[in-house]
């Protein structure tokens, strides 16, 4: 099986080949994949990132692809290059996707044919982000989307994988692989970047006493006190801790 590269902004991953079934990922702008099966006008595909499999709509991808940045903002403007003058589109590249440096003006670089962003949107493709909080605090306020990995929406898991996957750290996508993934923590007491995992939901925490999570129920991406969220899921869902992890783990 050849290695795909998928080369649009984003696009939803779904269970079955039909875009009335249920979005459980998405895939980024440079993600890696590898081509499983066909049907009609349907994909069956397998990141390599995390081997996440799942059905994409069928199209043509790169296959000579050799990313040397990535993109280190919540979202980069797609520009393009007219008369001598870069012009903003609708179109955007997301956190964490990764590009290959075509050519390089002023303070723009073009990674397709007349496809600009600003330079300072990126790093390195080696860059390693060691500050866990300075990357999940990008998503603060973005709404919460089942299977969402971008600014457009995002879910539980995806804002706790983004941190690996922005590093290309191996971390499962969905959060009842992550509980299994992840060592216990054996000291009780919450400290900073403990994952703590509920059955169907996962967040972390910033200190002791405040915790993020995409959650569902307020729809959006937000920091609560720890022990008031612990209470407010066992009261609302009837769901006690599972597991309590920390991602200096990894």
């Amino acid at each position: 099986m050849k290695n795909n590269f998928f080369h649009y902004s984003v696009t939803n991953i779904y269970s079955k080949p039909s875009s009335n079934s249920d979005v459980s990922s998405q895939i980024l702008y440079g993600e890696k994949f590898k081509i499983l099966s066909k049907k009609n006008n349907w994909i069956k595909i397998k990141t390599s990132f995390d081997n996440y499999v799942g059905f994409i709509k069928k199209n043509k991808f790169n296959q000579n692809f050799k990313p040397t940045n990535k993109i280190y903002k919540l979202k980069s403007r797609i520009f393009q290059k007219i008369n001598n003058k870069f012009l903003p589109t609708n179109n955007f590249l997301y956190f964490a996707s990764g590009i290959s440096i075509k050519k390089k003006i002023k303070n723009y670089i073009e990674f397709e044919k007349n496809k600009w962003i600003k330079i300072n949107d990126t790093k390195k493709i080696n860059h390693h982000e060691t500050n866990f909080i300075k990357i999940l605090k990008l998503f603060l306020g973005c709404r919460y989307l089942w299977g969402g990995k971008t600014s457009k929406g995002i879910d539980c898991s995806a804002l706790i994988q983004i941190y690996f996957y922005y590093n290309r750290i191996f971390f499962p996508r969905d959060s009842k692989d992550q509980v299994k993934f992840c060592k216990k923590k054996v000291n009780k007491k919450f400290l900073k970047g403990d994952i703590i995992f509920w059955k169907g939901h996962v967040g972390i925490c910033l200190n002791q006493s405040k915790f993020i999570h995409a959650y569902g129920p307020k729809k959006k991406v937000l920091i609560m006190p720890t022990n008031f969220t612990i209470r407010v899921i066992q009261k609302t869902a009837k769901l006690m801790i599972k597991k309590v992890s920390n991602i200096e783990n990894y």
